[in-house]
């Protein structure tokens, strides 16, 4: 396995594992609980952040910049929606 599947396969856990302590941190029944997966997830996300950062670095999670009109027809889209 080279270096860039091995950083998409820690991205990928690594995201698995947010979506896990997001929803400990939604359904926890105590305060210390609540904390305890609040900060785990916090963590999670700044690890992602570097996996991310350095994968991005190296090329290899390649970004596209959208068109400022399709920004602005989906800003459209939901303002009208919630007005």
């Amino acid at each position: 396995m080279d270096d860039r599947n091995l950083m998409e396969n820690m991205l990928m856990l690594e995201k698995g594992v947010c979506d896990l302590f997001m929803h400990g941190t939604i359904e926890s029944s105590t305060v210390d609980v609540h904390r305890t997966f609040s900060q785990s997830l916090n963590d999670a996300l700044c690890m992602q952040d570097q996996i991310y950062s350095k994968m991005q670095a190296k090329g290899w999670y390649p970004t596209e910049q959208v068109d400022q009109s399709k920004v602005n027809t989906v800003k459209q889209k939901f303002s009208t929606a919630q007005g």
